[in-house]
């Protein structure tokens, strides 16, 4: 027998490769340059190193998922009911986020395969298809809110709307062209630490400590009408957890090669976005109940364009001038995020390449998927007459209705002990997840009973 010759790179540190075994391809290669330097500071004990080179996915699904619109759902909650109830609610809704974050995290990087790919292989293909349409259908809905959201900050400068579509594309064009997952997550991620712009709204405004400190045992309780308490909690439930982060979170830790030795970092990285998330969303929170005296109970008001604009007349120039800028930063970040989650959704399906490290040649799904769902959602808040503002409020109650199949079929993956191994849920994971999802269908399912109810006029409005 002839011998087997090799081949090798050198210049990317790469194992020989022996004829008749395909070559690395560009995404391989990448990725290895990404875990050789996750194992040499490993190796080296560099702890503050493998950390800074780990985080990423779990800090961008949280901060991505302080978008326009739940930063709106959270303004709104304190321009209605003040300081009470919603400002420990928020940080238990994250705690539910992290719950849900930490399995795809995990599931990620035990099977090294993102969310759709795993859901068509393990459940079959109608519920692969059912998630992949689930989350087509919200994305797009909450694409175009985060478009709204940046115009809504860009009308505070007197800029129009075709300054925020061409803002938006640019910033996912931009994105796509590093080439590289890295180059990728360390720009968003550090535009996503711009969502620190709510806590400094909040500050701005000068609130009462005592009061925010009374809050914090979930009183005084909302009162006022059923039905908007009931679309306020639907719509901050949806501000937390919803179906784009687990498609992304999931995907995003394979695209980044993580391993099951790296699932305890993978949990710093998913809490440090949690707690990064609850402070910057009760930001939002305070700033907007320095509207309570102000006519606050104009929700639909104050969800437009009035919003920074009223925060400026209570509060000052800088309230509302921070306010305005953390909206585009909201809308921006989750644009880039959500079409991301669209686009790895789309190439699992379909079972193509579904990686940033590829090219756009190697991927094309991948990349027109990502460019062609915000090209969509662009193209709607420049229709005349478009119903923006319906979707905007509405976009997190779509995400609340949704969710709980998403949430089934992940914690169903996440007990697949042939699939996960050791790695596998706990009975105590289980039972939590169970509750949550519970706790979110119910809350969806009471305000769409209610305003049926109401509909029909067998409730009074």
């Amino acid at each position: 027998m002839a011998a087997t010759k090799a081949s090798s790179s050198p210049a990317l540190g790469l194992p020989p490769i022996r004829d008749g075994e395909p070559p690395l391809t560009h995404e391989d290669a990448a990725r290895s340059v990404d875990r050789e330097r996750v194992y040499s500071a490993r190796k080296h004990s560099k702890r503050w190193k493998l950390l800074w080179l780990l985080v990423g996915p779990g800090i961008l699904a949280m901060l991505g998922e302080n978008d326009g619109p739940s930063m709106i759902a959270y303004a709104s909650d304190g321009a209605q009911y003040g300081l009470g109830f919603f400002v420990p609610f928020i940080p238990l809704l994250f705690l539910m986020a992290y719950v849900c974050q930490e399995m795809c995290m995990r599931i990620g990087a035990v099977t090294h395969r993102g969310y759709g790919e795993l859901v068509l292989q393990r459940l079959g293909k109608v519920w692969g298809w059912f998630g992949a349409g689930d989350l087509t259908l919200t994305n797009l809905v909450t694409l175009v809110a985060e478009f709204v959201s940046i115009r809504v900050g860009l009308a505070y400068f007197h800029l129009g709307a075709g300054v925020a579509v061409a803002l938006g594309l640019a910033l996912v064009v931009f994105t796509l062209s590093g080439g590289r997952y890295w180059r990728w997550e360390r720009i968003v991620l550090g535009m996503a630490l711009f969502n620190g712009l709510f806590l400094l709204a909040a500050i701005l405004v000068k609130p009462d400590v005592g009061a925010l400190a009374r809050s914090l045992s979930f009183s005084p309780f909302p009162g006022g009408s059923f039905n908007t308490l009931l679309l306020l909690l639907a719509s901050t439930i949806g501000a937390t957890v919803t179906p784009w982060m687990i498609f992304f979170q999931q995907s995003a830790s394979a695209d980044k090669g993580m391993t099951p030795r790296d699932i305890n970092h993978g949990r710093y990285d998913t809490a440090v976005g949690a707690v990064l998330a609850a402070i910057f969303g009760i930001g939002a929170l305070v700033a907007g109940a320095a509207l309570l005296t102000h006519n606050g109970t104009g929700i639909q008001g104050f969800a437009g364009a009035g919003f920074p604009e009223a925060l400026k007349h209570v509060a000052g120039s800088a309230a509302g001038t921070v306010f305005a800028l953390g909206l585009i930063e909201a809308g921006a970040v989750a644009i880039l995020t959500i079409s991301a989650s669209t686009a790895y959704a789309a190439g699992e399906c379909v079972g193509v390449s579904h990686s940033f490290n590829s090219s756009p040649r190697n991927a094309a799904l991948f990349y027109a998927a990502n460019i062609g769902v915000a090209l969509i959602a662009a193209a709607v808040i420049l229709i005349p007459g478009a119903p923006l503002l319906s979707i905007a409020l509405n976009a997190n109650v779509l995400a609340t209705v949704l969710l709980p199949v998403s949430l089934v079929l992940m914690v169903m993956l996440a007990n697949d002990k042939g699939l996960m191994g050791a790695w596998a849920n706990k009975r105590s994971t289980n039972v939590i997840g169970i509750a949550v999802i519970a706790f979110v269908g119910l809350c969806g399912a009471a305000y769409g009973i209610d305003s049926f109810l109401q509909t029909v006029h067998l409730i009074p409005a």
